[in-house]
């Protein structure tokens, strides 16, 4: 973790103008080719859902914009942020969970698992863990959505969130829309560019 002096930032005067706004937030729907992400969990008997989450993260991690956060008036840039991710229950209330990041896909997954059996046996909202070292994800798997938009908790509301809808098939290849929110004092077009690139990446392999 490292405190970015806001003096010497080269986003000084972009993030001071947006800072103020009543609504700095700006999103985007992405539609990617989710393909060999689906068939390589197939392949492999993994979680789909797993398999895109892990690639998002991945993605995430690569793109450094996506990891700043404003923490007591500081901004700080993460080395490494995680995913709280919503899990749905049974009765059709949700959970929110804190998963910690790993490179390593299985040990990824057996945290996003064991996130699972805790909240579909619980009833609590909030994970036992809560922290801006992450990313807010839901999915949406019985819509596929051309707009979106998340809740937000206020204009210094710096933790990005990512949507993902319902896959779809187009020309023999499946397909997902990928919404991502940001707070524009800290994200631009570019950098959501950088993480959409990435995350075809991470998809494809």
């Amino acid at each position: 973790m490292k405190i970015i002096d806001l003096n010497s930032w080269n986003r000084k005067e972009i993030y001071e103008h947006f800072i103020g706004l009543t609504d700095p937030f700006v999103a985007v729907v992405v539609e990617l080719d989710v393909t060999k992400a689906y068939e390589t969990a197939k392949a492999s008997h993994s979680s789909f859902f797993s398999k895109y989450l892990h690639a998002t993260m991945q993605a995430v991690n690569q793109t450094p914009n996506l990891k700043i956060r404003l923490v007591d008036d500081q901004i700080v840039a993460y080395d490494t942020v995680h995913i709280s991710v919503t899990i749905p229950r049974p009765d059709h209330t949700f959970g929110f969970s804190f998963v910690e990041f790993s490179d390593d896909f299985k040990l990824f997954t057996h945290r996003l698992n064991a996130e699972k059996e805790r909240i579909i046996n619980s009833s609590n909202l909030f994970p036992l863990q809560t922290s801006l070292d992450v990313i807010y994800c839901s999915a949406l798997p019985w819509i596929n959505f051309s707009s979106h938009k998340e809740p937000f908790n206020s204009s210094k509301d710096s933790v990005p969130k990512i949507a993902f809808g319902k896959y779809f098939e187009h020309n023999g290849r499946k397909k997902m829309n990928i919404s991502l929110n940001v707070n524009h004092a800290f994200v631009d077009g570019y950098h959501m560019g950088q993480f959409f690139e990435s995350l075809q990446h991470y998809l494809d392999l």
